[in-house]
């Protein structure tokens, strides 16, 4: 059977696919492990990079080493937080039952109506509820007409939900997309699976449209701009450790499923970099990864699972991988992104949980809405279930920072106007091959996550740059076409000024 899927896959992916920043896949794709690699290896795109990388796409960010020829500046990796309004969404209706949050679900910003909105898992039922927000802070709950009087807009057995706003899909009907994990999702009888919806409006599903084939609890799926294909991030059945299968899609409803030709291949886990904790000292393993598309890379939402007593709920915590392919990741900052207070009684004393879409730009900070626990002091149950959130700096992920240079690997762009995300003083040169210098920049100083640099740009030949850096903090940098610094790159959940 194996044999049979990697000839289907070679068969799909004939010929290897260059992505828009010149990484070329390899074939076949996606990659066909026999089991999840002990540790995480450094992605091929790191190990042997393109030798001229295009910039066209997105600002570029240093969470790795892939546009970095040489510096001698130190990399900080920054932690989001929690934000004084949180909880922002609390259980407060007779249908909530001490739950509203999102167990993926989402958390969008709608440009047609200029809203904020979230799906969300409420009560006992474990139905799916609709909110809306103007900024993103203070939360509505309207009153619809799917269950007359509430906000309930899906129900049904679900466990894990994944709501994406697809606004690429060029049918109305199919603008929102659900993908609901849970029994009766599947093709197989009586087992786990993915049951998908397709809504205009976000509020009336209708009858599922697909079932997938058979997967374990806390099964969720991405889609992969980059390449115009959506990703399931399957648990591995209901087996231990807790692992991924990976399994993508171009046509949702056209390409066949994995029951159809043999069960996904393995994809990731935990490994021993992630630390367990010092009273449990218990292996880790990988709950959840949920993914979105941000400027020119993907940021992953490893949630870590560190054990689980009978005196208290789940301690997972949200933890950030980053990847250039949609598949290979790094991960090199294991402390929790999103953590857990350890505090009993509060909003997010356990159990904290990633939403679909990922996070969303507000003006110049990212906005990561999760989900949290409040527990029971003694026993494993939940407790209150409410929505936090947590905020970063924009491209705030990872800086380069001191007194000191940067040089990039060899880059091309079509743009003319460069730009940087800094927090600091900087001056900017264009090398030749050989290392000339063909153009240098007046120093730019300020905390900004907008900054131009004039400097003369010749599109089309590949050059590098070199930032020196006086002081401070560099955390991106990009060439537009745009004077006023559109990037062009991709948005995660959304943006709004």
């Amino acid at each position: 059977m194996k044999s049979l899927i990697a000839l289907v896959l070679v068969l799909c992916k004939a010929q290897s696919e260059k992505l828009p920043n010149g990484i070329e896949l390899t074939t076949p794709w996606p990659p066909q492990p026999a089991e999840v690699p002990k540790e995480l290896a450094p992605p091929p795109y790191l190990v042997n990079p393109p030798a001229v990388i295009p910039i066209d796409l997105g600002r570029q960010l240093f969470v790795d080493d892939f546009l970095i020829q040489h510096t001698t500046l130190r990399r900080t990796f920054h932690l989001s937080r929690y934000h004084d309004a949180s909880p922002v969404l609390k259980p407060d209706q007779p249908w909530e039952n001490d739950m509203a949050f999102p167990f993926s679900d989402g958390v969008w910003f709608d440009p047609k109506d200029n809203l904020f909105k979230m799906w969300y898992l409420a009560g006992k039922a474990r139905h799916t509820c609709y909110a809306t927000s103007k900024d993103g802070l203070r939360w509505e709950k309207p009153a619809l007409d799917v269950k007359a009087g509430t906000n309930i807009v899906n129900s049904g057995a679900r466990d894990s939900s994944t709501v994406w706003l697809d606004l690429d899909d060029p049918d109305p009907n199919k603008r929102f997309k659900m993908f609901r994990c849970g029994s009766g999702g599947s093709t197989v009888k009586g087992s786990y699976g993915l049951s998908m919806f397709f809504s205009e409006d976000g509020i009336h599903w209708g009858e599922p449209v697909l079932l997938s084939g058979s997967c374990g609890d806390r099964s969720t799926v991405f889609k992969n701009p980059f390449r115009n294909v959506w990703v399931y991030s399957l648990r591995h059945g209901w087996g231990q450790p807790r692992r991924r299968r990976y399994w993508e899609r171009a046509d949702l409803l056209k390409s066949p499923m994995w029951e159809q030709i043999g069960e996904p291949p393995m994809w990731i886990g935990s490994d021993p970099l992630d630390p367990p904790r010092a009273d449990y000292k218990v292996p880790c393993q990988l709950y959840n990864l949920d993914a979105a598309a941000y400027e020119s890379l993907f940021v992953g939402f490893f949630t870590i699972w560190r054990g689980q007593f009978p005196d208290r709920q789940k301690p997972n915590e949200v933890c950030l991988g980053f990847s250039r392919d949609g598949y290979h990741w790094t991960r090199p900052d294991r402390r929790p992104f999103c953590p857990i207070s350890d505090k009993q009684g509060t909003w997010n004393a356990n159990n904290v949980q990633s939403v679909g879409g990922g996070f969303l730009i507000v003006g110049d900070e990212l906005r990561f809405y999760v989900s949290g626990r409040a527990g029971v002091a003694g026993s494993s149950d939940a407790g209150v279930c409410s929505t936090g959130l947590a905020t970063l700096r924009r491209d705030g992920f990872a800086s380069m920072d001191g007194e000191g240079s940067l040089t990039t690997r060899p880059v091309t762009f079509k743009g003319k106007h460069l730009f940087v995300n800094l927090d600091g003083e900087l001056r900017a040169e264009v090398l030749d091959a050989d290392g000339k210098v063909l153009a240098t920049s007046k120093p730019v100083a300020g905390d900004k996550t907008l900054l131009p640099v004039e400097i003369d740009l010749a599109p089309g030949k590949p050059v590098r740059f070199r930032f020196t850096l006086t002081k401070g903090s560099l955390y991106s940098f990009w060439v537009s076409a745009d004077p006023g610094g559109a990037s062009g790159g991709y948005v995660a959940a959304g943006m709004t000024k």
